[in-house]
């Protein structure tokens, strides 16, 4: 069992669930300070519901995925790298978006989720109902993104659940570290270099996406006479070739093979290939480039920290019960 396959979904669900785990501290927190822990059930509930909602979304997933492949077949060789890629580029539009997105809204996230939890203890009656839609919602966002992840490499089987349930345990360690026992860690540092391995793992994925979609293509075309002219580059007297991604700019297989050790790694990690094409190689830079620089500049106001310095700049982050 190749257990290098885990790492993705390790590292992206360990930088997601430690941010569902911040928002679930400091919903704890701010119940003990109002004197409201009888609530605190509503938050494990919406903890334990949205792990379950976000396992059975990635359960439905794979049961698309297999109707759809035996519906037709004849195509199974086309569908299954095709729904690979689609879910490849719905998992690189979350991720990128959700990365820069929290980057720019985490130095804000206290006072936001303060003023989420005072919104719903004003109910009431319905203070529970709001506590646990506040976390449901906060783990269900960040669980959605994993599934997608994982279901664009549904091929790999069970293990990169594995890794995902691995990094849910990491990021739980972390939190009971931050709001339990009252451990500092330097969370601005840590999202920070976990953003840049997310933006090279998302990188990497753009090249899977566009590997999986030649693929689809390529064996779409070699079906039948009519479609050949689908792939509009070929060379037809090479072991190696693409059929829509242009000719080969990087071959590294005689010094670092993608099926040996360290390079299986780096193509599970980072989606590295020991045979690069044009396309492949326009869509990394362009995207290092773009969504690249977008999070290194929302990167520039200061993790976890806004106009009233609710939390410090200075010094590593911890959270009190006070």
């Amino acid at each position: 069992m190749n257990f290098t396959t885990a790492l993705p979904t390790f590292v992206i669900t360990l930088r997601e669930g430690v941010e569902a785990a911040l928002v679930v501290g400091i919903v704890l927190a701010l119940l003990e300070k109002a004197k409201k822990s009888r609530l605190n059930s509503w938050v494990y509930a919406g903890v334990a519901v949205g792990i379950v909602i976000s396992a059975l979304i990635g359960v439905l997933f794979s049961w698309i995925i297999q109707v759809v492949g035996a519906a037709n077949p004849q195509y199974t060789s086309v569908v299954e790298p095709a729904l690979e890629g689609v879910f490849s580029v719905l998992a690189i539009a979350m991720l990128s978006w959700m990365l820069i997105w929290m980057t720019q809204q985490a130095r804000f996230m206290k006072a936001q989720v303060e003023g989420a939890v005072t919104q719903a203890l004003a109910g009431n009656s319905n203070a529970g109902w709001g506590v646990f839609s506040l976390v449901f919602i906060a783990v269900v966002r960040e669980g959605f993104e994993t599934v997608l992840f994982i279901a664009a490499n549904f091929q790999q089987g069970l293990v990169p659940s594995i890794g995902a349930l691995a990094g849910l345990g990491v990021a739980i360690a972390i939190g009971v570290l931050l709001f339990k026992w009252g451990i500092k860690i330097n969370i601005r540092q840590f999202f920070r270099v976990m953003g840049v391995l997310l933006v090279l793992i998302v990188a990497g994925l753009v090249v899977s996406a566009l590997k999986n979609f030649d693929d689809a293509v390529a064996n779409f075309a070699l079906s039948s006479r009519a479609t050949q002219s689908l792939c509009f580059y070929y060379e037809r007297f090479t072991k190696v070739h693409s059929c829509i991604l242009g000719p080969m700019v990087s071959n590294t297989s005689a010094i670092l093979p993608d099926e040996q050790f360290p390079g299986i790694i780096l193509k599970s990690l980072f989606g590295y290939s020991d045979n690069i094409y044009l396309v492949q190689a326009v869509g990394y830079v362009a995207f290092l480039l773009i969504i690249g620089g977008l999070y290194f500049r929302s990167l520039g106001g200061g993790f976890f920290d806004n106009k009233k310095n609710i939390l410090s700049r200075q010094k590593p982050i911890t959270y009190t019960k006070d």
